[in-house]
């Protein structure tokens, strides 16, 4: 890691009664796939993990995860947590277009590329939030590093490499799609699109009008070329930390994610779906995610229960057991929601919810 550069800003938000501006410090380290940039929030707290982020395709972390990250209810989680958000190489904000012929990092070198950011941090350990593309890579970090993730909130992930299949409707997509359109087929589900939300319109803006598209379509190119990760229920290549997988009801990854949780230890995992927030739920529904999250960290140890009243008044939880099918699926337990009066159950993963609005 020869070099580096430390930037300090400080960002632009409404505040809540009480709240102070965050301080954030973006920094640049080399590494040996080229240089990557990522943003701190805050200060190392002690004996608890960095939240670590990871963004989509098209995306970069404020505009990946903002939203969430802003949202009112997350600020009882952001005070306890050091968090660092990067950006895929060519993804921050005033990057510039890479050169003619420039060789983009794969997803598994992107992956590569964490241990220089923890180790110029002398973070130990992280909580990774991932979408996508992000998802993927803090996967594929948690396989060969598991002893530094002590859990993944995974949202939209496809573990596995594209098909023949696959390719052969990408290749013909490509004649009649531009690669923004692509992108946000990837991001949004076809219902969005064709409803053309302010959101929708927001995210084609940003895309289309991108000054580092050409960027952009490489890291698009990456995603598409990468490897099959592999997940084996009760085998070595599985992810060893608590992980709670998310995607929207009708999402273009739904199918994806579901055989995904197939293949990961149920013992550790939660397996998330939200009705009615389309294919970004970290855009569509922050405080339902946000109040998952808290849940997932109370089951890590992480949030005292008394932090938890204010919403516990307000939601309601049933739970009904399930029996798995083919054998391919254990038991697990479903988690409705409602908005009357009740007690959500903490405890740990291992639990289907499916969220309504």
């Amino acid at each position: 890691m020869a070099e580096l550069q430390e930037v300090q800003i400080t960002e632009e938000k409404p505040l809540l009664p009480g709240q102070t501006p965050e301080t954030a410090k973006t920094h640049s380290v080399e590494t040996p796939y080229g240089s990557v940039t990522f943003t701190v929030y805050g200060t190392p707290k002690p004996k608890r993990p960095a939240i670590f982020t990871y963004h989509d395709v098209g995306l970069n972390y404020k505009s990946c995860f903002q939203p969430l990250f802003q949202f009112g209810d997350m600020q009882e989680i952001i005070q306890n947590f050091v968090r660092v958000h990067v950006d895929a190489p060519g993804m921050e904000e005033g990057a510039p277009v890479f050169p003619l012929g420039y060789q983009y990092p794969s997803l598994d070198q992107l992956a590569d590329m964490i241990p220089c950011i923890l180790q110029y941090l002398n973070f130990s350990t992280i909580i990774g939030v991932g979408v996508g593309a992000g998802a993927y890579i803090l996967s594929r970090y948690a396989l060969t590093h598991p002893d530094t993730v002590e859990g993944l909130v995974l949202i939209n992930i496809d573990p596995n490499a594209k098909g023949w299949m696959d390719w052969a409707a990408h290749k013909l997509t490509g004649l009649t799609s531009s690669i923004p359109e692509m992108i946000l087929g990837h991001l949004f589900s076809q219902e969005e699109l064709s409803g053309n939300s302010e959101l929708i319109q927001k995210y084609r803006n940003i895309i289309t009008h991108a000054p580092n598209l050409e960027n952009i379509e490489l890291y698009w190119n990456s995603y598409n070329n990468r490897r099959d990760l592999n997940f084996e229920r009760g085998g070595e290549m599985t992810l060893k930390c608590p992980v709670m997988l998310v995607v929207g009801d009708q999402a273009p990854h739904e199918d994806a994610v579901v055989e995904c949780n197939s293949k990961l230890d149920p013992t550790q995992t939660s397996f998330l779906k939200m009705a009615d927030s389309g294919g970004q739920p970290q855009l569509t529904q922050p405080g339902k995610l946000t109040e998952a999250f808290k849940y997932f960290l109370q089951g890590m140890g992480y949030m005292a229960s008394s932090c938890m009243t204010r919403l516990s008044r307000s939601r309601t939880a049933s739970l009904t057991s399930a029996a798995s099918i083919d054998g391919s699926r254990s038991r697990s337990r479903t988690l409705s929601q409602s908005s009357e009066s009740g007690t959500l159950p903490s405890g740990p993963p291992g639990h289907t919810m499916e969220v309504s609005c």
